[in-house]
């Protein structure tokens, strides 16, 4: 799949440094597109799906999950790891269940974006999930995850983000994708 933006620059010396469970550490030696030759280190992700699921009534459906890197809880639209050769759609179909409990009957693309290019080539898929069904017995959510399931209205979300709460880069960015579809 070609990136978006995509040039380039030349490997001069390929390194792994680190291979995780979710995502791999490099440092390499490049050449830019201006010339400059340097070693530079990048976290290479597999991308990742995101949606924003809205209820019948118009509320966001969002949740509130605790992030070690971060020491605390974060608002977050639910969002997975696309896996090996798997569609983000699906991705995000299988997550939308774990994390909160709802499957969606009606699914929209909302666009892509690159989350943090300075340190990461990961990409955010997000999609748009209306006509929402609460699932009476929710798949299992992984061992790692402490989650809880919150309802705000698309005011209360962005009032949210202008006051500072602790909201991440990737649910910010979708928000403001969904924004068009979403009744304020």
């Amino acid at each position: 799949m070609t990136k978006p933006g995509s040039e380039p620059p030349i490997m001069l010396q390929n390194r792994l440094f680190y291979r995780g469970r979710k995502f791999n550490f490099d440092v390499n030696t490049l050449r830019l597109p201006n010339g400059v030759e340097g070693d530079w280190e990048c976290i290479r992700h597999p991308g990742g799906a995101l949606v924003v699921p809205v209820t019948s009534e118009g509320k966001l459906v969002l949740v509130k999950q605790y992030r070690f890197a971060v020491e605390g809880r974060t608002l977050e639209f639910p969002a997975g790891t696309v896996e090996p050769h798997e569609d983000p759609a699906e991705t995000i179909k299988r997550e939308i269940e774990e994390e909160t409990g709802y499957r969606a009957h009606r699914w929209q693309k909302l666009g892509q974006f690159i989350l943090a290019p300075g340190y990461s080539d990961e990409i955010i898929y997000a999609f748009l999930a209306q006509d929402l069904e609460k699932l009476e017995t929710p798949p299992e959510q992984d061992d790692d995850e402490d989650i809880d399931t919150i309802l705000m209205t698309p005011q209360e979300l962005e009032q949210a983000i202008l006051d500072g709460e602790p909201v991440d880069a990737k649910t910010i960015s979708s928000f403001l994708l969904a924004k068009p579809h979403l009744q304020f």
